[in-house]
């Protein structure tokens, strides 16, 4: 059993494959945390907890003689609010008395087989794997508020989720204005924090700082998890590395407004509180209902490398769902870099033709294809195709497509309207706009609010009826501006504060149930790239565009900061055009190969305006991806330089899951004149195993990873080199 609880001594103690979680029920009743960390046998991990005099932290009434003894030194699993401990905290409400004082004590557990499922939330599931679930119930009896504590306990994944679930037990309204999913402690050590922070095209730039005293906050209240700070965080020692040094990864499992604190406090212990952001919160918990918060998935690990296989594994095989899983992705090309707004059946068909000749699978036609959509200003709600672009209509060019042999895809933005719509028109008070005021336009268009039934089931009959009407394989589905003027047309204005969280629960609740209807759709997230790049969306997009920018030499450290939670399986990833879109760039073919090949892969250019020899290596890229995607896809990936170090190279490398084969990536980033040559050590071989080393020379897994490889010197603009390194005995 992954979790036991000890009697004699209140100690709860989860267990992994390869680490131990603690806690117990102190004699005030109050859940302490002890532990997290490597397995440590039979251990009570309650020792190292010596109790002093905090002077100015105060103590409980009923320790007030004890003063050591005191909330605000105390690790703790989900903590009071105004009762004495002043650091962040996982709560917030007002009770009908005015107060907002909350004090939670131990009431009860309980201990499951298999994974708890939060109603209206996505969640890790159960796989088939050895999972177990521990519910710790909490109250305070003063204000009737009950709090439940999950943890799921993945053993053979090393993976803990924490979610909680709140009840309003008393007959009052309860006013939350804080529901954190998880308060974690690290009360001893010094830490740094690994955080990805961004913008629009340059999203999860990894940035490393060591935890000063005070709050570090992380967060977004853009309306979705956003380009500028991702729901994901690491901590780890000071001298962690890929390879060795404690590390701690936190996940939230939620795609809208979040917030993480991190603080380390007057005594250098830490907590990470994490969940939905509380500015502009407030929800009406009434008699008898609960409220759930998102789920984390936690875990421990030595090294980064370690920390990020965990998360890769837990991803690909218990977040991701369906017929697209661990399957084929088709290769596809995209006509959005080819043709923005400018379509014409000729001009689609032309690039179809071109792109079933070369070897490419899907044919996905972007924004631009309905009426009035001849810009961005206007026909985002009324998804009718335009017949003056496509004279034999959407059903009319999907036929022409699949008889080339080519599946076809979609571009839709159905979160959006357009003021220049029918269907704003019609509904007005269905966008989110705040009373007697003009709303902030981007992009020159609005936010519908999903938080309204009618808007649910209007997006539900729309997408749905698209997806019955055409022969469609596949859906981009985009959300091109952040939410502001938060405001619902249909809720009284006391629960204005539920809007934004609500609108989340009607997505998810959304792509539930087109994903069951049509699982033989392969849905794609986006948000103008990667601003909705989270682990919720996972639960129902196998994969995410995974940035607006596809300069090759960018995207080299959008996917290394991406690298470190999620998996290459869910990155897309597409081959553009040179010069760049975005930057003006100008790089060979086969290095955009080669960065695209770390994702989804497909193509996102004219093809009708190639050369003859960029023809034939998109060929043999496309054929040599067929052949490097389970490896890619399932392997494991070993990041081999770091971007922030001052070296001209980008070296990654992915080990098969029998650890046969490897492929060893280089890309030049800043060819150096007489410069030393690329030298890498391997990783994840087997050491005894002899492999063949780009059909060179033959060598023994040991010497590859403590030896390395030496390339030939790399010139000319932006080289890169794929190494195949297969075993033979």
């Amino acid at each position: 059993m992954s979790i036991r609880f000890v009697d004699s001594t209140g100690q709860f103690v989860l267990e992994t494959a390869d680490t131990c979680y603690q806690m117990k029920v102190d004699e005030m009743g109050y859940l302490q945390h002890l532990y997290y960390g490597s397995k440590i046998g039979q251990n009570d991990m309650s020792y190292p907890f010596r109790t002093y005099d905090h002077g100015f932290s105060g103590n409980p009434y009923e320790m007030r003689l004890n003063r050591a003894y005191s909330l605000d030194s105390m690790a703790q699993e989900f903590t009071s609010f105004g009762v004495g401990d002043y650091r962040v905290t996982s709560f917030r409400a007002s009770f009908s008395d005015g107060s907002r004082c909350a004090e939670f004590h131990y009431v009860s557990h309980e201990i499951v087989e298999g994974k708890y499922a939060i109603p209206g939330l996505p969640s890790v599931y159960d796989n088939g794997e050895s999972v177990h679930t521990l519910i710790i119930t909490l109250k305070d009896f003063a204000v009737n508020v009950e709090v439940k504590l999950y943890y799921g306990v993945f053993e053979e994944l090393n993976i803990i989720t924490r979610a909680v679930e709140i009840v309003n037990t008393g007959k009052d309204i309860v006013w939350l204005r804080k529901a954190s999913s998880m308060c974690l402690e690290l009360p001893f050590g010094k830490w740094d924090m690994i955080h990805f922070h961004g913008r629009h095209c340059m999203e999860r730039q990894p940035e490393r700082v060591p935890l000063f005293h005070g709050v570090h906050t992380l967060s977004s209240g853009r309306g979705m998890s956003s380009h500028q700070h991702n729901p994901f965080i690491i901590l780890c020692d000071r001298d962690a590395n890929e390879d060795a040094g404690k590390c701690y990864g936190v996940m939230l499992m939620y795609s809208g407004n979040h917030k993480t604190e991190v603080e380390r406090d007057q005594f250098d212990g830490v907590r990470i509180v994490t969940g939905v952001n509380d500015d502009r919160f407030r929800w009406e918990l009434t008699a008898g209902a609960s409220f759930y918060t998102p789920e984390v998935i936690l875990t421990c690990a030595d090294g980064l490398t370690q920390l990020s296989h965990n998360y890769h594994r837990v991803i690909r095989r218990n977040v991701v769902r369906g017929e697209y899983k661990l399957s084929h992705r088709p290769v596809l090309i995209n006509n959005w870099e080819a043709t923005y707004f400018d379509i014409t059946e000729e001009k689609v068909m032309a690039i179809a033709e071109k792109a079933k000749a070369l070897g490419i699978e899907m044919f996905v036609l972007d924004d631009g294809w309905f009426k009035n959509r001849n810009d961005d200003n206007a026909g985002l709600g009324d998804w009718v195709p335009d017949t003056d672009k496509l004279p034999n209509g959407l059903d009319g060019l999907i036929a022409k497509i699949n008889a080339l042999g080519l599946r076809f895809g979609l571009w839709i933005e159905p979160e959006m309207v357009s003021e220049d719509s029918d269907l704003f028109r019609a509904h007005p008070d269905w966008a989110m706009t705040a009373p007697n005021r003009a709303p902030m336009m981007s992009r020159n268009q609005l936010v519908l609010d999903l938080s309204r039934q009618e808007v649910h089931d209007y997006l539900f009959a729309t997408i749905s009826g698209l997806l019955e009407k055409y022969n469609i394989s596949y859906i981009k589905w985009d959300f091109n501006r952040s939410i502001s003027d938060v405001y619902s047309h249909s809720i009284p204005s006391p629960r204005q504060g539920e809007v934004a969280h609500r609108y989340y629960l009607s997505l998810y609740k959304l792509y539930d149930r087109l994903t069951k209807q049509f699982p033989y759709v392969l849905f794609e997230g986006c948000a103008g790239g990667g601003g909705r790049f989270d682990a919720g969306m996972l639960a129902y997009s196998p994969q995410i565009w995974c940035s607006d920018n596809t300069d090759p030499i960018s995207r080299l450290k959008i996917q290394y900061g991406t690298s470190f939670g999620y998996p290459a399986c869910t990155v897309g990833a597409h081959v553009s055009a040179s010069p760049n879109h975005q930057t003006g760039r100008k790089t060979p073919i086969h290095t955009r190969g080669v960065v695209a090949m770390s994702g989804t892969f497909g193509y996102e250019l004219d093809l009708t305006a190639l050369s003859d020899e960029d023809c034939a290596q998109i060929k043999e890229q496309i054929a040599r991806f067929k052949e490097l995607e389970p490896m890619i896809h399932s392997g494991k990936l070993y990041r081999l330089s770091r971007m922030s170090d001052s070296t001209h190279y980008v070296a990654w490398q992915y080990v098969s899951e029998d650890q046969d084969r490897a492929l060893l990536n280089i890309v030049v980033t800043n060819p150096l004149a007489n410069s030393a040559p690329v030298h890498v050590r391997l990783k994840g071989l087997l050491p005894d195993a002899v492999y063949s080393v780009g059909g060179e020379f033959e060598c023994r897994g040991a010497a590859l990873m403590s030896g390395g490889y030496t390339f030939p010197r790399l010139t000319g603009d932006y080289p890169a080199v794929q190494l195949d390194i297969i075993r033979i005995k």
